[in-house]
């Protein structure tokens, strides 16, 4: 995957010490109410399209460019499903990031699904039964978009689950 610029210019000081970013993934249903879906050029794994907002992006509008660059389909962010600190990842250089990611609920408007840069190894639409094996993370976000909710308190303890 590539580095976006202000990354690097990060990285050259900070080293590979743990980074604190903001992250966006999306939920992207067509009409017939399919998910789509991208095999990650990075795990091989298949996974929700997301990516990291550039300095100054609003988060919706980091989605709509990180779907449309890495899938070539167009979309319209219609709500936040959920905002989640996501587990510390260390990458094979020894670079240690962790994201605050928020997830939308999108729709799709146009654009033919297909592989549109080297983050994806393939692209495609699966039916909400019919998904292949993927992280866990990935699965819930689209279990909350195909029941209507989001998890608001997710990894709280129970006490605070009611707040």
């Amino acid at each position: 995957m590539p580095v976006p610029d202000f990354i690097r210019d990060l990285r050259a000081v900070a080293g590979h010490q743990l980074l604190w970013m903001p992250g966006v993934s999306a939920i992207v249903l067509d009409d017939e109410g399919r998910v789509l879906l991208g095999r990650r050029a990075d795990t091989g794994e298949w996974s929700i399209i997301g990516g990291i907002p550039e300095p100054g992006e609003q988060p919706a509008a980091a989605l709509v460019r990180e779907v449309h660059e890495e899938t070539n389909v167009h979309c319209v962010p219609e709500r936040v499903l959920l905002v989640e600190a996501l587990e510390r990842v260390t990458y094979p250089n020894g670079d240690v990031c962790q994201f605050m990611d928020i997830c939308f609920l999108a729709r799709a408007t146009g654009g033919e699904a297909r592989v549109n840069d080297d983050e994806s190894l393939e692209v495609g639409w699966f039916e909400l039964d019919a998904l292949p094996p993927m992280e866990d993370f990935a699965v819930t976000r689209i279990k909350q978009a195909a029941t209507g909710g989001p998890t608001w308190f997710a990894g709280l303890p129970e006490q605070h689950a009611g707040l």
